[in-house]
């Protein structure tokens, strides 16, 4: 397989339309995930619904990284992302029921998407690049021990199901922390990662358009089928502007800059690797759980609000303010003052006593509003000032 590569022209390279249409898969998946939350909201329930979620995360983020390279204007390349796409449907089906008769079918669908793809890029790679070449060649390998364990786990029972899949996890997000280091074939070092870095920045961000547009299809999904009464509008009114207020605090200043700062970086792939790979799970998690809680606030506005409800509606825009602090310290050198009060005023937020879910859902999206004014008012005033 010759002439995959992505042409480099200096220019930034562009998200092309395979890709948009790959990511679809990934819509499915997401919204497979909160609701098997909402189905399953018991700590059990959610740590469960956190292991699949962090394996369809490892998947597309590993794709990800391989578009990064391959050009998916090139036939092999897209029959390749169609192939993935078919096993990622398949993957998203088995989701409700992975821990259960289909956890055969969610494990050699990961397995199969895992290792296929790394294989086919290193085939791709041969001729042209050593270091990337070994790179994929190590990954496949890793991958190749984790999608063993994938397998078995489907296949065992499911009481110790959790156990052979957190183990291949923890091989799968060792791996670049690691330099997917093989004996006789060395390690990775970020700096062999000729990563197009704007490319991987619009992706990322094109995945967080996706997921804040799964919060929107619930409220409004939900809303619709219920009564417009003055509480379920006003809880209405709260997901929406809470939702508008994630998609600020992440792409009014920090997507843009953080995608400069990887284009421009000395080692894009270590930038790649810690702002992309994992600290962007935080927030795409945090996302979806409050996806989960609008859902469950707009079907009982009013009245005294459930245990389950209220952790949600606290731990979503909490992971997603932990994840923006760390994505913006990494790609901006600070950790913003207006995030970290944010996660006191949630913390406030959790102390109160707030009893109905309707007043919960205010105050949280009030704290949400607060920091993305904060931190556009705080920037803009910084303007000319070195900030």
């Amino acid at each position: 397989m010759t002439g995959l590569l992505r042409t480099r022209t200096g220019e930034e390279a562009k998200v092309g339309t395979v890709e948009l249409f790959f990511d679809l898969v990934f819509v499915f998946a997401i919204t497979q995930l909160s609701h098997t939350l909402l189905a399953h909201a018991t700590p059990l329930g959610a740590a469960q619904t956190l292991l699949l979620f962090l394996s369809v995360w490892w998947v597309w983020i590993f794709t990800c990284w391989v578009t990064n390279w391959l050009d998916p204007e090139r036939w092999p390349v897209r029959l390749m992302l169609f192939a993935l796409m078919g096993i990622g449907l398949f993957l998203s089906m088995s989701i409700p029921e992975a821990w259960h008769e289909r956890g055969l079918g969610f494990g050699a669908a990961v397995a199969a998407m895992q290792v296929g793809r790394s294989f086919f890029a290193t085939m791709a790679l041969r001729r042209h690049g050593r270091a990337n070449y070994l790179n994929f060649l190590r990954i496949t390998l890793w991958l190749s021990c984790s999608g063993v364990l994938w397998i078995v786990g489907g296949l065992a029972g499911e009481e110790v199901r959790i156990l052979y899949w957190l183990s291949a996890l923890l091989i799968e997000y060792a791996g670049p922390a690691a330099g997917f280091r093989v004996p006789g074939l060395g390690y990775s070092s970020s700096l062999d990662w000729d990563v197009e870095g704007a490319h991987m920045a619009e992706r990322c961000g094109l995945l967080i358009i996706i997921a804040l547009g799964e919060s929107v299809l619930i409220t409004g999904a939900t809303t619709a089928e219920m009564a417009w009464t003055a509480p379920v509008l006003m809880a209405f009114a709260s997901a929406f502007i809470g939702t508008v207020a994630m998609w600020w605090i992440y792409f009014n200043i920090g997507a843009e800059r953080a995608s400069h700062h990887i284009a421009h970086a000395d080692d894009p792939g270590r930038i790649a690797r810690l702002a992309y790979t994992y600290v962007h799970i935080p927030i795409v998690a945090g996302i979806i759980v409050s996806a989960a809680s609008d859902e469950m606030l707009l079907a009982h506005p009013t009245g005294h609000v459930a245990p389950a409800a209220w952790a949600f509606t606290i731990a979503g825009p909490a992971l997603f303010l932990v994840g923006n602090i760390l994505f913006k310290r990494v790609t901006g050198g600070r950790y913003p003052l207006s995030h970290l009060v944010g996660l006191a005023l949630l913390v406030l937020v959790a102390l109160l006593p707030v009893h109905d879910g309707h007043g919960l859902g205010l105050a949280v999206t009030a704290v949400l509003v607060i920091v993305g004014i904060w931190e556009t008012a705080s920037l803009r005033g910084a303007v000319g000032h070195g900030h």
